[in-house]
């Protein structure tokens, strides 16, 4: 099964090193390599598995999370990108806390968000992922971008939050 579903939406251009490389310098922060070979494969868009099981309640819903899409490096849903959708400009719009780096879209439409957090690795270390929820708790949800991917299963399985 292919991890993204053919809708082309937060679908960057083709990665190239230079992109990625260029992405790295503009945020301050190496990506995790399991996030730059899944992007190689497509550069972002709308994942086949979007919920994530949680073991206490979220803005969402009492047991998971659910994304819409996983940005992607350049064009105009690009982590990098520099017209107000990048993961800068989502920090500063949304207020969110200053952790890492902004790789999900949300139903809520920036309510909430999922983020690569450097807190305890470092620029240059592998970052955990973290969801934050509407009030700005910080949320550790799995030690690394794989575990998170590995981590995702249908909607299929929860019910809809209300």
């Amino acid at each position: 099964m292919s991890f993204f579903t053919d809708d082309s939406y937060f679908t960057g251009p083709p990665l190239t090193d230079q992109m990625t490389a260029a992405a790295q310098a503009r945020l301050g922060v190496r990506l995790p390599q399991s996030y730059i070979a899944l992007l190689s494969e497509r550069n972002g868009g709308v994942p086949e598995r979007r919920c994530f099981p949680m073991k206490s309640a979220t803005s969402w819903a009492s047991d998971h999370i659910e994304i819409t899409g996983l940005r992607g490096i350049g064009g105009e849903w690009g982590i990098d990108a520099t017209e107000g959708l990048g993961s800068a400009d989502m920090i500063m719009e949304w207020n969110y806390p200053d952790i890492g780096v902004v790789i999900c879209e949300m139903p809520s439409a920036g309510h909430d968000t999922v983020m690569l957090d450097y807190r305890e690795c470092g620029e240059e270390g592998e970052p955990a992922v973290a969801y934050v929820d509407e009030d700005r708790q910080i949320q550790q949800i799995a030690r690394t971008f794989s575990e998170f991917v590995d981590g995702l299963v249908s909607c299929d399985a929860f019910q809809r939050p209300i």
